[in-house]
């Protein structure tokens, strides 16, 4: 049973201790997209640091058609924050790619902004006293639906062992705006939603996570297999387990 309540104040207690552990003193640097996460995130860590403590990055990729729930968010939590266009560095990768005669695949085009943004996210960060924060959750680690060094990186993880619902009743539970609580996850590339381009809803994952029990087969196999292809992305990197003659 979830409880909402002692869950979002262990986090909180959470957050603080990692900080006095691994950056005392230090901000928490929070990339806002105007979705759940990253709203519910940097929420978190206001109620743990305050808000002096906790800056906003937004990071929109030339014109962001929703760009103003960003906004709002960050005036809402009373945050200091910043606008960072990753434009310009995104397309001069690309080009310069294109110029070394490389033939560009989609799913680099799709990577490519998200790396960007953490890459943007470190660099102020490190301008800044910051701690980077990662704002995945358990639901799209699971299925690898994250960028590898993109979204998927970061310094701590608050939301990282929840899943889509339970970090929806957190972000109730801190009353953010419900819109954003609610907000529909997609790519900002197409009209799909993450769901569309995942195959099955977050319900049906969430519910097969927390007691492993999926009655659609198919999807349950779908869900297996992304699972074991995208592991990987949530271990250390390997490295040769070299031992030295004696």
């Amino acid at each position: 049973m979830f409880n909402v309540e002692k869950t979002t104040e262990n986090v909180v207690q959470w957050i603080r201790d990692w900080f006095d552990a691994n950056g005392k003193g230090c901000n928490a640097v929070v990339g806002i997209s105007g979705g759940k996460d990253s709203s519910i995130v940097a929420a978190l860590c206001v109620k743990a640091l305050g808000k002096d403590r906790v800056i906003g990055v937004l990071m929109p990729n030339g014109e962001q058609p929703d760009i103003d729930c960003a906004k709002r968010l960050v005036a809402y939590l009373g945050i200091p924050n910043y606008v960072c266009n990753i434009k310009k560095a995104v397309d001069g990768v690309l080009d310069s790619l294109e110029k070394a005669g490389l033939d560009i695949s989609r799913q680099t085009r799709v990577n490519l902004p998200p790396r960007i943004r953490m890459s943007t996210l470190y660099a102020l960060s490190q301008s800044m006293n910051g701690r980077v924060a990662n704002t995945c959750n358990l639901s799209e680690d699971w299925v690898g639906y994250s960028t590898r060094y993109g979204d998927a990186a970061g310094d701590f993880a608050p939301l990282g062992q929840l899943t889509v619902r339970e970090v929806k009743e957190i972000g109730k539970h801190l009353q953010l705006p419900i819109d954003l609580v609610e907000k529909v996850p997609s790519d900002g590339l197409t009209d799909r939603t993450d769901e569309d381009n995942l195959g099955f809803t977050y319900a049906m994952l969430d519910e097969y996570i927390r007691t492993g029990v999926c009655e659609d087969a198919e999807k349950k196999a779908k869900i297996d297999r992304l699972h074991t292809l995208n592991e990987f992305k949530l271990k250390p990197i390997p490295a040769f387990p070299y031992v030295p003659e004696k």
